[in-house]
């Protein structure tokens, strides 16, 4: 179940938010160091990754599922959010080249047809990047965050979900070794929490980060068939007085 976007919304504007929110925008660039000129969308609640992108993407949108709601981004301007069902994304057809997921796979109620919906909105070549709880980690354990809601993942189940619809992983990152609580020695040590984590206990990090690609052409199942053997067909004897199917000449 999604959380309210007023609740996302004030998470981020906590202090625990304004700590994590520059250390993921970090491991997201260094995954996708460039989108000049791509069309970038974001699912979920992904406005405050989606700005340092915002002028490099040759347009970028934030899709916020019903479910949530919504909210005006960006703060000034003209609008580039919408209200969406997360199974029925509201663009054509290999609209988008970059997907960016962000509390949206752990709430959905069916994360297989959310990212089936994903593959139908990606051009050729498209490429998603989600960021979902590390079951193993502290931040899926307490409700401090967004993060300790819904459904978390292994690296083996984000995998499988990926490749059943049709995604090939490319690119895997952690994060978040810092302590899921709203204390200031904490938060004031939080780059040097990141740094020592990384190195030692990298299997705990609170979230999983992949990018994944799509696949444009998916394996068919190979059906065996076995041959029955040719069937001849068997002459039948001409009754009396008839002509054999095979005579030509006239009845003696």
């Amino acid at each position: 179940m999604f959380l309210d976007v007023v609740d996302l919304r004030d998470f981020y504007s906590s202090d625990l938010g304004r700590v994590i929110r520059p250390i993921l925008s970090d491991h997201f660039r260094k995954i996708w160091p460039s989108v000049s000129g791509d069309r970038l969308a974001g699912l979920g609640f992904a406005t405050p990754y989606l700005a340092p992108f915002r002028d490099e993407a040759d347009r970028t949108l934030a899709l916020m599922p019903a479910a949530q709601g919504a909210v005006n981004w960006p703060a000034g301007g003209p609008s580039a959010s919408a209200l969406v069902c997360d199974d029925m994304l509201p663009l054509p057809d290999a609209s988008i080249d970059r997907l960016l997921i962000v509390h949206a796979l752990e709430m959905a109620n069916d994360p297989a047809e959310l990212l089936k919906e994903a593959w139908r909105v990606l051009s050729p070549g498209g490429r998603v990047l989600a960021v979902v709880p590390n079951r193993r980690g502290l931040w899926a354990r307490v409700d401090t965050s967004p993060f300790g809601y819904g459904r978390p993942f292994s690296r083996g189940q984000i995998t499988k979900l990926l490749r059943e619809t049709s995604f090939s992983p490319t690119a895997w990152d952690e994060a978040l070794y810092v302590m899921p609580v709203p204390r200031r020695h904490f938060m004031h040590a939080s780059a040097r929490w990141e740094a020592i984590g990384s190195r030692l206990w990298p299997a705990f990090a609170g979230v999983i980060l992949v990018e994944a690609a799509k696949h444009l052409h998916q394996g068919v199942p190979v059906i065996r068939r076995v041959r029955s053997p040719a069937i001849r067909p068997v002459l039948l004897p001409s009754p009396a007085g008839l002509p054999s199917p095979h005579r030509t000449g006239p009845v003696a």
